[in-house]
């Protein structure tokens, strides 16, 4: 659990917010999402080496910060806030829990210095066919070589798959599942940009032809791999509270200088309902991602999917209603409305879908029972 004091969190909110109030507002969002990479190395810099967030839960021996969830998810909702175009949430919400959860001293010692320095970006490639986030549907598999072993399958919408310098590839063996470090530049690796709903978080489809890879950690651990998922899925969560927020606040924004019928139409009985039901929403979610990013490792599995439900839920009705209650001008590709509200129906799966946080409640309680 955190050690750091609300008071500190709350200072390191306002620090992150000011930053990238300099970094990510919209007019640099709309210019890096048309790039093919999505993302500029000066927006790196700020994140990795004045914020220290790529490698803020690393281990401060490997160059790390040595914190944990709680503090990474002030970062990660300030993020979903401001649409940062970036590969913070690849590496550092996707890669660093994984391997953490390997516990494997040689990896994070190679790795964990340049990922914590912003020299080195990584991502997670798990998702195959139908992009489900799910190490049972894995069928990509690797092989014992010589010297260490080959991959070969595909994988599906990789965030970041085309520009990480590292991917951690995960993979059936005939002794069970494992996860393999490749680097991009391996050869056996093609490389398929995809068009997505999200254009400010790009995905790539991987396809590995007996690609050379190093295994980290032990085969056969699903553990480590639902233990990563788990503090992903609770940062994840923090992202969406963000993205639910800022769109709250465009649309109390909008709704106290609109006028219709002669005042502004905050004054209108349903507009301050859906106003009331959206922030009740967003509270709900922000106090299960709280409870998941603080959580021992015991109760994650449980208050993760929890934030993951009640997260999800908010942000893409929040954002269905900032489109609708901006009127004509909400459907609009000038206003930011769509951009946010592409940002949660595409993070609404991402993880996994709500039905499956719900079957995955329902088989821990009937553990319980």
């Amino acid at each position: 659990m955190t050690v750091t004091s609300e008071e500190d969190l709350e200072q390191f909110r306002v620090g992150v917010r000011s930053a990238l109030s300099a970094i990510s507002d919209s007019a640099r969002v709309r210019s890096l999402m048309a790039t093919e990479r999505g993302w500029d190395d000066a927006t790196w810099r700020v994140l990795a080496g004045q914020l220290d967030l790529a490698g803020l839960m690393l281990p401060e021996e490997v160059g790390g910060s040595g914190l944990g969830p709680a503090e990474l998810s002030v970062a990660i909702e300030e993020c979903g806030a401001a649409l940062v175009c970036s590969p913070l949430f690849a590496t550092s919400v996707l890669a660093v829990p994984l391997l953490l959860a390997l516990d494997d001293p040689v990896a994070l010692s190679t790795y964990g210095p340049r990922i914590a320095g912003g020299e080195l970006t990584a991502t997670v490639a798990l998702a195959e066919a139908g992009a489900q986030w799910d190490v049972a549907s894995v069928r990509a598999n690797a092989q014992r070589t010589g010297d260490g072993w080959a991959i070969s399958g595909v994988k599906h919408n990789v965030v970041d798959g085309a520009t990480a310098g590292l991917l951690l590839v995960v993979a059936q063996t005939w002794e069970g599942l494992g996860v393999f470090a490749v680097p991009r530049d391996a050869p056996g690796i093609t490389v398929q940009p995809l068009v997505t709903l999200d254009l400010t978080r790009k995905m790539a489809r991987l396809e590995f032809a007996e690609t050379p890879a190093t295994l980290i950690g032990s085969l056969g651990d699903e553990s480590a791999l639902t233990a990563a998922t788990d503090v992903s899925r609770a940062l994840l969560a923090a992202e969406q509270t963000g993205v639910a927020q800022r769109s709250l606040d465009m649309i109390v924004d909008y709704a106290k200088t609109r006028i219709q019928f002669g005042r502004p139409i905050g004054q209108f009985q349903v507009i301050k309902q859906r106003l009331a039901d959206a922030l009740i929403q967003i509270e709900s979610a922000r106090s299960a991602a709280y409870v998941a990013n603080r959580s021992l490792r015991t109760e994650l599995a449980r208050n993760s999917r929890v934030a993951a439900i009640m997260a999800t839920e908010a942000a893409t009705w929040i954002t269905a209603q900032a489109i609708q209650l901006h009127g004509g001008i909400g459907f609009t590709w000038e206003h930011d409305a769509h951009l946010y509200f592409k940002r949660a129906r595409a993070s609404a799966g991402l993880l996994g879908q709500v039905g499956e946080h719900v079957k995955a409640l329902g088989d821990m309680l009937e553990q319980i029972a």
